[in-house]
């Protein structure tokens, strides 16, 4: 079975499987009849991970669809709220009835060469050179857990999405908003580490 781990606490069901060769997912069963014709053009690694995520769906909402409005996940019937990620061999869904948004990202160096796109001026100051890309990884995908949350096309990850100052040793709650020069809706991050990755989940 490709179950690998559960984040689910009393809001919602998030569930990370992780791809096995000895798993049979079979697009015919697990991919919705709206979506067949779409994955056809997708790179055989992102299939997987499309039919990794409705596995694990599948596993506790056996009738449900993800369906697409304007590239944005949703669920049919629509009596929940979704969230989806995937960097293979690993994907994740999130079930909740309010709001949230879940992110993975791989630990790379190669963050480094976009920090200019993402980093507020005051997140720089959250840590030393050499946590550098522990500290970016984990920011980047805040906001990206965020964006699945409360996005624009208008918005910039560097302008409009703020993450408080945080240790890496308690990345349990995390301070982290969204805002204009009108509004600003505040949110909580929970970031795990496991293998060589960050997973966060924002609600």
């Amino acid at each position: 079975m490709p179950f690998y781990k559960d984040f689910s606490d009393e809001k919602a069901t998030i569930l990370i499987w992780k791809f096995s060769d000895d798993e049979i997912l079979n697009a015919n069963e697990l991919v919705e009849v709206e979506n067949l014709e779409k994955i056809k053009n997708y790179h055989p690694t992102k299939i997987l991970e499309t039919l990794l995520v409705r596995k694990a769906l599948k596993s506790f909402l056996p009738t449900h669809k993800i369906l697409y409005k304007d590239r944005e996940p949703y669920l049919s019937p629509q009596d929940h709220f979704i969230s989806i990620t995937h960097s293979f061999p690993f994907a994740a869904v999130a079930v909740s009835k309010e709001k949230i948004g879940i992110d993975m990202e791989k630990f790379n160096e190669k963050i480094l060469r976009i920090e200019h796109k993402f980093i507020y001026s005051n997140e720089a100051n959250f840590f030393l050179e050499k946590e550098k890309v522990e500290y970016l990884t984990v920011i980047w995908s805040v906001k990206e857990s965020l964006y699945k949350i409360h996005h624009s096309n208008y918005f910039s990850l560097k302008q409009n999405y703020k993450v408080e100052e945080f240790d890496l040793k308690n990345l349990h709650k995390i301070n982290c908003s969204v805002y204009d020069e009108n509004n600003c809706d505040h949110f909580s991050a929970r970031v795990e580490f496991f293998e060589d990755y960050c997973f966060t989940i924002v609600d």
